[in-house]
């Protein structure tokens, strides 16, 4: 779906941090007119004010959407500004963890579309992933309209309940962190081997970011790279038989990560 009717009745962004601007930016690449953008942010950076867009400026009587993209503790103090436009045809998207669909039908009124959306940090290079879910009134179109707008930052995946944001938020929402502090121990353990610092890092980016990239891009899944690389009783076997320990390995240990993320996304929702 294209963005005419962003472009034609306009789009509210309320907060442009780190996530609302990779958004911006890549919806300005792909077209959107800057006159068809309202920002509302009580910072705004250098670079949104070099764009054209309107900041902190009246805004449209019937944007065609409201994203709400501003941290969970500042939701209090920027909701009311969005009130105006409840129980009509604006779309309610938001990208800010932990404030659950209910809230917004709270706040804006329980007959508005409101679609609601867990990104992730790769979407500052459009290299993201979003899962998006949406109430009762949110259809088909709503659900096109917000898949188009997210699409701009990376690949959108739609869920079947709300309930599944939480294990999203632990796989994929805080998952970068994993990864980046995969980096960081894998170098750590390069150096522990004799390396220099610098070309332990070297090798530890290269290698998560390449891996990566393979397994999104080659024909077989993860297992059978895995086993692609592994030569029986060689480096890589001997390196596995201390990662895939049912005990001690990655798989209790990611399990874990995974619930402890997924039961705090749950705490916040829940107040």
């Amino acid at each position: 779906m294209s963005l005419d009717k962003v472009a034609e009745n306009g789009l509210v962004l309320l907060g442009c941090g780190k996530m609302g601007s990779a958004m911006l930016a890549g919806w300005l690449k792909r077209g959107l007119p800057a006159t068809s953008v309202w920002v509302l942010d009580p910072h705004p950076s250098d670079w949104l004010n070099s764009t054209g867009v309107h900041v902190n400026a009246g805004l449209p009587e019937a944007p065609a959407v409201a994203l709400i993209a501003v941290k969970p503790q500042m939701m209090g103090d920027a909701l009311p500004g969005l009130q105006a436009f409840g129980n009509s045809e604006t779309l309610y998207l938001s990208v800010a963890a932990g404030t659950p669909i209910a809230a917004f039908e709270a706040a804006f009124g329980a007959e508005s579309p409101v679609i609601r959306a867990m990104p992730n940090t790769p979407a500052a290079i459009g290299r993201g992933i979003t899962a998006i879910i949406g109430n009762a009134h949110a259809g088909s179109g709503a659900l096109d309209l917000a898949e188009a707008l997210l699409s701009a930052v990376g690949q959108v995946v739609r869920l079947e309940d709300e309930g599944q944001i939480d294990a999203v938020t632990g796989v994929s929402g805080s998952g970068p962190a994993y990864v980046f502090h995969l980096i960081e121990t894998l170098a750590a353990a390069g150096e522990a081997q004799g390396l220099e610092p610098e070309l332990a890092m070297q090798l530890a980016k290269a290698t998560v970011a390449g891996a990566g990239a393979l397994a999104e891009e080659a024909e077989e899944d993860p297992s059978q790279l895995r086993v692609n690389v592994t030569s029986p009783n060689g480096t890589t076997q001997a390196a596995l038989e201390v990662l895939m320990d049912e005990q001690t390995g990655f798989p209790p240990l990611l399990k874990r990560a995974v619930k402890a993320a997924a039961d705090r996304g749950r705490e916040l929702a829940n107040g």
